[in-house]
């Protein structure tokens, strides 16, 4: 059942996810209802179009790929090793610490790899559920190239983009060529 939580958000569209993000959170939405249901006010709390709507639609959207790989990872550890340890005396937390921690480190790292460039580029979480203080640089590229025409500058920023991403993905793809 969890599994299937994690792998929703994979099987709708973010545009489709964003819309229901903006009936979900909107000033008359589901939450704001149910909050003016239980305590008998008028709760008009701003949840979206603002950084709570980016957050909680990024959130939904990103999870899956940190929670996947680290799944992977996880599941990938031989249950031997555990009893080594444990015939070695280890106590649980000890276990914890000198053998998933290092283990999965691979896993979180690609989780955090893939978050990192799938939110650099994020584009229509931002526009739908963001407001105008909580522009992306994607957004900020669009905008440049569709409605101010000025090019050099969008293309400027495309390249920020690009080196944020090779600041992070070219040591990486080094440091596994070496390690294989």
């Amino acid at each position: 059942m969890l599994m299937v939580l994690i792998l929703l958000p994979f099987w709708t569209s973010i545009l489709v996810k964003c819309f229901a993000f903006t009936i979900i959170l909107g000033r008359h939405g589901i939450i704001n209802n149910l909050l003016s249901w239980a305590s008998g006010l008028d709760v008009q709390l701003p949840l979206v179009l603002n950084r709570v709507g980016l957050f909680v639609g990024m959130t939904n959207f990103l999870v899956p790929l940190v929670v996947l790989p680290v799944l992977a990872s996880l599941l990938a550890i031989d249950s031997t090793l555990y009893r080594a340890a444990s015939v070695m005396g280890a106590k649980p937390a000890r276990m914890f610490w000198t053998v998933t921690v290092p283990l999965s480190v691979p896993g979180a790292v690609a989780g955090f790899l893939s978050v990192f460039v799938m939110s650099l580029g994020a584009f229509v979480i931002p526009a739908l559920l963001g407001g105008p203080k909580d522009q992306m640089l994607s957004n900020l590229v669009d905008f440049y190239n569709r409605q101010v025409l000025d090019w050099p500058k969008a293309s400027a920023i495309s390249l920020i983009l690009l080196a944020l991403a090779s600041i992070f993905i070219v040591p990486m793809a080094l440091w596994r060529r070496h390690k294989i």
